[in-house]
């Protein structure tokens, strides 16, 4: 009997029904395998528990004594261990490359995004302990590259596998990173080369407490310094006096633990220069935010993929959703949102393989991430919530995937440096990148039409004017609208490529649907290939 319900798409081949990340990357077997296995409805069910039964902290054991232990469902450590074994973490550190872990990133976080979480920051770790600590590195790789999960609590020198998180955020800072109040004392000894500090002080935002190690930004006598803080202490026979306060609870990323802790005289070891914290730790920041931009997509993507599969099913009014002509122009335009937002990420992936020798990579690194992240994460709030409004009520209910989708969207836009903080980033990245970017510019305005070249020479002037600031977000948007616009004419359809300029550029609508489509069902042919 029909009864006209259409049950959640949760048993997918992610990789097999995405055509745009095929075609991009080509034959790549470790992605297939990891579609396959991320996309399964064993996957689905893993990612559903770990965030309906949220991770509980324990701050004593029954004698009294600290313990600062978060218990996790066991279906988290499942989702870390398929991440691992992926080997997306260590990937651009081994040959492989950045388009391939980002990639990787992508499937996962259409499943779950609260795992990306210690895994973009252990892989931004390496990229950091590589460059500013690299004897620490070493003695720390085997675990930091290891495709094996290893979810015992135990000291450095007895994990098998190794998870980094990040400790900067204080309630009087925020973003202001020189506000940092935590205070850093040497201690006169060295590990694996690097000078131990005692640190004491306080962070806001702790980011997944129970990790192997913190990289914090605590104040020496010549000011903000890095530290890579380990849980235990480094002889193994004590925790580090990093003191668990609560858990956030948080709007989403439930199945991630996020907190707020105390440092008494925790063992730190100094990674880079004193008093060039802040700097290494914005570098890192560029490696988060591409995986903010990743996860970003990600979230597009699974909201389309829920949308796509009820209106292919559904019937309203006589016929089903799919076959009525303002459906398919809202999900028409959500499939051109989600592709254009896997052609940046994937193209920003690709300049961190090739920023240190070729100027228009740079750019792309330095200025068009941090514009990326701006746009792109907005825009999945958007189109989550589209996504929920094609399936009605039925996803208005926490019982449904779409409002755990919807719950996450937020945190991507606030991580790392929210709208403001990006806007500006993409400011001072022209000035200190202008030659990159004018080379960049170079080779966009050819590859355009005359209306977008015309728009794209007066948004290079704009972003060097001196009254630029209260028009930053303004030209974020329009740079990383005209790069969408570029890679879209270069990897899709032409046909997507038209509509992309005709709703986005030439004729923008503001809200999903509201620019007349002319390809609008090619496009939900193309975008997901349900079974």
């Amino acid at each position: 009997m029909n009864d006209n319900l259409v049950d959640e798409c949760r048993g997918l081949d992610l990789w097999t029904a995405d055509p745009a990340l095929r075609e991009r990357l080509g034959a790549d077997a470790e992605l297939a395998r990891y579609g396959a296995l991320i996309g399964s409805p064993t996957a689905f069910d893993w990612a559903e528990q770990a965030n309906r039964r949220p991770p509980e902290l324990h701050t004593h054991d029954a004698r009294g004594r600290r313990v600062d232990r978060v218990d996790f469902h066991p279906h988290w450590q499942r989702l870390l261990a398929a991440i691992r074994a992926g080997g997306f973490i260590a990937a651009p550190f081994e040959g492989g490359s950045w388009a391939h872990a980002a990639a990787g990133f992508y499937l996962h976080g259409q499943v779950e995004a609260g795992s990306l979480c210690p895994a973009t920051m252990t892989q931004a770790g390496i990229a950091v302990l590589t460059r500013h600590a690299p004897t620490l590195y070493a003695a720390l790789r085997d675990g930091l590259h290891s495709r094996a999960h290893d979810a015992t609590d135990r000291p450095l020198a007895e994990k098998a596998a190794l998870w980094i998180g990040m400790g900067m955020t204080e309630k009087q800072g925020g973003s202001d990173l020189r506000s940092c109040a935590s205070t850093a004392t040497p201690l006169g000894w060295r590990w694996q080369g690097a000078p131990a500090y005692a640190i004491d002080g306080h962070k806001w935002f702790f980011s997944a407490p129970m990790c192997d190690a913190h990289l914090v930004l605590a104040r020496t006598d010549e000011g903000p310094s890095c530290f890579l803080v380990p849980r235990w202490q480094l002889d193994g026979s004590a925790l580090n006096g990093v003191r668990i306060q609560r858990l956030k609870d948080k709007l989403g990323n439930r199945s991630n633990s996020s907190s707020e802790v105390e440092f008494h005289a925790s063992q730190g070891l100094l990674v880079g220069p004193p008093g060039r914290g802040i700097a290494i730790l914005a570098e890192m920041a560029g490696f988060t935010r591409l995986q903010c931009v990743v996860g970003s997509a990600a979230l597009m993507r699974a909201g389309l993929v829920q949308a796509l599969h009820w209106a292919r099913g559904r019937s309203a009014f006589g016929k089903l959703l799919i076959d009525q002509p303002l459906m398919q122009q809202v999900l028409g335009d959500l499939a051109i949102e989600s592709e254009a937002a896997l052609q940046l990420m994937l193209r920003l992936a690709e300049s961190f393989d090739a920023r240190d020798d070729d100027p228009v990579e740079r750019a792309w690194a330095r200025v068009l991430t941090p514009a990326a992240k701006l746009w792109v994460c907005k825009r999945a709030l958007a189109a989550t919530g589209e996504a929920m409004e094609v399936l009605g009520g039925n996803a208005y209910v926490e019982t449904g995937l779409l409002a755990r989708l919807y719950r996450e969207a937020p945190v991507n836009s606030i991580w790392e440096g929210s709208g403001n903080v990006m806007a500006l980033d993409v400011l001072r990245a022209a000035q200190r990148e202008a030659p990159a970017l004018q080379a960049w510019f170079d080779q966009l305005e050819p590859a355009l039409d005359a209306p977008e070249r015309a728009r794209a020479v007066t948004l290079r002037k704009a972003l060097f004017a001196a009254d630029a600031e209260p028009q930053a977000r303004m030209q974020a948007q329009e740079l990383v609208l005209l790069a969408q616009a570029s890679l879209l004419r270069e990897r899709s359809p032409a046909t997507m490529a038209a509509d992309f300029l005709s709703s986005r550029l030439h004729r923008p609508g503001g809200m999903f649907g509201a620019s007349p489509l002319a390809h609008a069902r090619a496009h939900l042919e193309r975008a997901v290939q349900l079974p």
